[in-house]
């Protein structure tokens, strides 16, 4: 087991593929089939990275994702919790992630979820209203968005510029075909690049390919 550029994310070499690993917040418990592997007291959860975004981007070499141990996440969009339970181990118990997700059901394997991990709080609500849940947190060191809408750039900042502190960052993953199916991906990458632009600080961007077809990870910071 090795480390890698970003505190909380470990890497193994298996054949000619790269594995990516977090340390396991609840040891012995899996959050979907992933496998689980020990090293000395050590257990580590194997990553995904078809089933989830950011560990795609890592794969693909984005040179930043702006999480580490102790940070306060927003994570928008987190379904039944794949990525957000990999985000949870990086932060450990020192940082929190709030979970927002509009769909109960999927809130629901949310509050299974954060039983076991306390730094993991479901919210169920509409993250095109933040304001809604203004109540319910707090300013964040990042925010992470993945909904497959049609104004998913524009959801996205209107978070960021609500709960994101100041010089902190913000991960977008975006689904080309969620805004337009008669665009080529390309040509809507680049017009959410040139939004985001208007009023974030753009880190790095990669296309999520062969991982996630016609996605692409902008990593930003508040201006």
């Amino acid at each position: 087991m090795q480390t890698t550029k970003f505190p909380g994310i470990f890497e193994s070499q298996v054949g000619r593929k790269r594995i990516l690993l977090t340390k396991n917040f609840v040891k012995g418990k899996k959050v979907y089939d992933e496998y689980l592997h020990t090293e000395g007291p050590i257990e580590y959860r194997e990553w995904n990275a078809s089933k989830s975004k950011l560990c795609a981007a890592i794969l693909k070499n984005i040179n930043q994702i702006g999480i580490k141990p102790g940070d306060i996440v927003l994570y928008l969009g987190a379904s039944s919790g794949t990525t957000p339970s990999h985000v949870s181990d990086i932060v450990g118990s020192e940082g929190f992630v709030f979970g927002l997700d509009f769909a109960p059901r999927v809130v629901r394997d949310l509050v299974f979820l954060a039983k076991d991990r306390k730094n993991l709080a479901p919210i169920l609500a509409d993250a095109n209203k933040p304001e809604t849940y203004a109540d319910r947190i707090s300013t964040v060191d990042v925010v992470y968005m993945d909904i497959a809408q049609k104004n998913q750039t524009e959801i996205f900042l209107k978070n960021c510029n609500l709960f994101l502190k100041p010089d902190g960052y913000a991960l977008l993953a975006i689904k080309a075909r969620s805004i337009d199916v008669t665009k080529r991906p390309s040509i809507i990458f680049e017009e959410v690049r040139r939004l985001l632009e208007r009023e974030m600080k753009l880190i790095d961007y990669k296309t999520l390919d062969p991982f996630q077809l016609d996605h692409m990870m902008f990593i930003c910071k508040k201006k």
